[in-house]
């Protein structure tokens, strides 16, 4: 694809109509240094900016570029990871403490140093107490010492396995300053919504529904970094306007698939326009159906094999995703070869062995062809999980089962089926976030108290998968730990208490004069320091 050549008339104006859309008059005009200004599509508007708390992608998407983890995940780095706020990182062979040599002449946005006490204070009063995800991974964190400025020593209760801590590090690790928080309501902090970081980028402006502003930190400790000046997030829920916006040169780039998948093959052959599945390998998606045991027909493995054996995957691959996926076999997706097994059960699909167990099951066919029916819940965050639910309803109908398709708000699918469990299937989108005791586990091990998003809600209780899960929480040694996930997975494949169906990463679109686009396997949400714009 051929760059489309700007003249200065009409690099100003598309700055002109970006300010008269988003209401930068004071900076559209104003000709950009050292990399330029990146326009990018945001479709949501998180109200909390603050990683430490609040680990997801809608969040990291923005504050990244501001808060600094002590590690990010790298293609090439050892262990896949390379330093951050962290330049080296060591476990003990015991498992009870864990220690970080910090970056040195390190400052945060307002001018004050980092140390080691930020993080301290970050480990123990956020990370472990108030965010989703750290809170499992730093659930047996009893202190952290800080010897001098540069050095924090992680202690434990329980023995860690630092293979945990590590594939954890770039999402949970999220430092935050110390004496901006300190003695304050942390959970309603200003700096919440107006972060203050070690990053490249600094916040600098928000004007609800309208965009985003961050600005080039020029103190940043990395040489010659950042290389933009700027980044502007324009909010665009629309994922047919980012489609739109990018082919009129209003914004440069759209991340996690912004430009909806049906759109794809016709913006690629747009001249300028580039199409990258890079970026995503550490975010991978999983489309998965959620079962209520509590219903008596669910409870039996038999029901839940034939709706297993019902489910047409490569259907799914091609015509719900458009090839952008790829089938599942279990709870771990086939990118995570540290942790994965292929020799689980699987399930072809066969509508004949779907209708044969039913049969068996004792839940006969009606004179109107029905066994019973269910209440079916698709997630609405993306168009796919959506599509699906449309689907699967379809794919139960030919083995008898009736299935009443239930479409609600997010707020409303989070209460019913995390919280009041009224549902009896419901279609998920899990994150696998590089280690399947951060995100992965939670969804079949039993005891998750009511409330608590994407787990098992459905009521599924297995105590010798539950043993198995929380010995492989406390095992040391890798091989050893690695090994028990692999039997994890040998577990859920034949007893089902949720069927995955699919994985996926995200799609991201971009004008080619974009540079350093999918430079590490979490590019959309890391910190873009070495991204720049060709003018």
């Amino acid at each position: 694809m051929s760059p489309v050549q700007l003249s200065r008339r009409s690099l100003l104006k598309t700055s002109l109509a970006l300010a008269a859309t988003t209401g930068l008059a004071g900076i559209a005009s104003a000709q950009t240094k050292s990399g330029g200004r990146l326009i990018v599509a945001a479709d949501s508007e998180p109200k909390n900016l603050n990683p430490a708390i609040v680990a997801s992608n809608g969040v990291f998407y923005i504050a990244s570029k501001i808060v600094e983890p002590l590690a990010e995940a790298s293609f090439d780095g050892k262990d896949g990871l390379e330093p951050r706020l962290a330049t080296e990182w060591q476990g003990s062979d015991d498992g009870l403490s864990a220690t970080f040599k910090l970056r040195e002449g390190v400052t945060w946005h307002d001018g004050k140093p980092f140390t080691s006490a930020d993080v301290a204070f970050s480990a123990l009063s956020v990370w472990k107490p108030l965010q989703n995800l750290g809170r499992l991974v730093f659930a047996n964190l009893d202190k952290v010492e800080t010897p001098d400025d540069h050095t924090a020593v992680f202690r434990f209760s329980k023995p860690t396995p630092f293979q945990l801590i590590r594939n954890a590090l770039p999402v949970v690790t999220s430092v935050v300053p110390k004496h901006l928080y300190e003695g304050t309501d942390i959970a309603t902090n200003p700096a919440n919504t107006k972060p203050v970081g070690t990053g490249p980028f600094v916040f600098a402006e928000y004007k609800p529904g309208e965009y985003y502003r961050l600005t080039r930190n020029p103190n940043y400790w990395g040489k010659d970094q950042p290389q933009l000046e700027e980044i502007i997030y324009r909010v665009l829920p629309d994922r047919a306007g980012a489609a739109s916006a990018l082919e009129a040169e209003e914004i440069q780039l759209a991340a996690f698939s912004a430009v909806p998948l049906a759109d794809l093959a016709r913006i690629a052959k747009q001249p300028g326009i580039k199409v990258i599945a890079d970026g995503y390998e550490a975010l991978t998606y999983q489309l998965v159906v959620e079962i209520n045991h509590r219903r008596k027909e669910l409870a039996d493995l038999k029901v839940r094999k034939a709706i297993a054996h019902a489910i047409d995957k490569k259907f799914v691959i091609d015509k719900v995703f458009l090839g952008y996926a790829t089938a599942s076999t279990g709870p771990v997706p086939k990118n995570a070869p540290e942790f994965y097994t292929g020799d689980v059960e699987t399930y072809d699909f066969d509508v004949a062995k779907a209708n044969a167990l039913l049969d068996e099951a004792g839940y006969a066919r009606g004179p109107d062809g029905k066994r019973f029916s269910l209440k079916l819940l698709p997630a609405p965050y993306f168009n796919e999980t959506k599509q699906f639910g449309s689907y699967l309803r379809q794919a139960l109908q030919e083995i008898g089962i009736d299935a009443e398709l239930v479409n609600n708000d997010a707020a409303a699918h989070q209460k019913a089926v995390y919280t009041d469990h009224a549902f009896d299937l419901a279609v998920a989108p899990p994150v696998f976030r590089g280690d399947p005791a951060i995100s992965t586990t939670i969804l079949v091990r039993s005891g998750i108290p009511a409330g608590v998003g994407f787990s098992n809600q459905g009521g599924y209780d297995n105590k010798t998968l539950d043993t198995l899960i929380d010995k492989a929480a406390q095992t040391v040694d890798t091989a050893a730990r690695t090994a028990l996930y692999k039997d994890f997975q040998k577990q859920v494949t034949a007893d089902l208490p949720l069927i995955n169906v699919a994985e996926w990463g995200f799609i991201t679109v971009a004008r080619d004069t974009v540079k350093h686009v999918a430079s590490n396997p979490r590019w959309a949400v890391s910190n873009w320091a070495d991204t720049a714009v060709d003018s």
